[in-house]
């Protein structure tokens, strides 16, 4: 499920235009994946079964952490916690769950938004003694 929704997630916001949908950003011996998409990107039955609301006014960020170091980049469990804000300083925090399919670790949460609004988003990563970052990104968002 989990390539099923990065995939639906990637595709879609490929052919939307979505120049920098999925970014990536090397920490060491990992590699941080993450995007930042409207929520109306999903299908209803993937939106369903992963538990998100679908609305012109929420967004999702999915982050996943790969190990550069270890044969074939597995994926890493982290310690994660963010928060998001608009250009006038109105923060949300990010309520991150852990989804597990295989092999396959990530994280998504919810962010709320409107029309023309761009986000910045501070999102704390902690694996053990060997990852400990924020990475920092912004979005813009539109209403479908």
């Amino acid at each position: 499920m989990f390539r099923q929704l990065f995939a639906a997630l990637l595709l879609t916001a490929s052919l939307c235009g979505i120049a920098s949908a999925e970014q990536k950003e090397q920490v060491g011996q990992f590699d941080i994946h993450y995007m930042a998409l409207p929520s109306t990107f999903l299908t209803p039955a993937i939106a369903k079964n992963y538990g998100i609301e679908r609305s012109n006014y929420t967004g999702i960020v999915n982050i996943a952490v790969l190990d550069t170091a270890e044969e074939g980049n597995p994926a890493v469990a982290v310690e994660i916690s963010g928060i998001a804000n608009n250009l006038l300083d109105a923060k949300v925090e990010l309520k991150f769950r852990e989804i597990r399919e295989g092999a396959a670790i990530y994280y998504i949460a919810e962010v709320p938004y409107r029309s023309d609004e761009e986000i910045n988003f501070q999102i704390a990563l902690r694996s053990g003694n060997k990852l400990n970052t924020t990475l920092k990104f912004k979005q813009k968002f539109y209403v479908d």
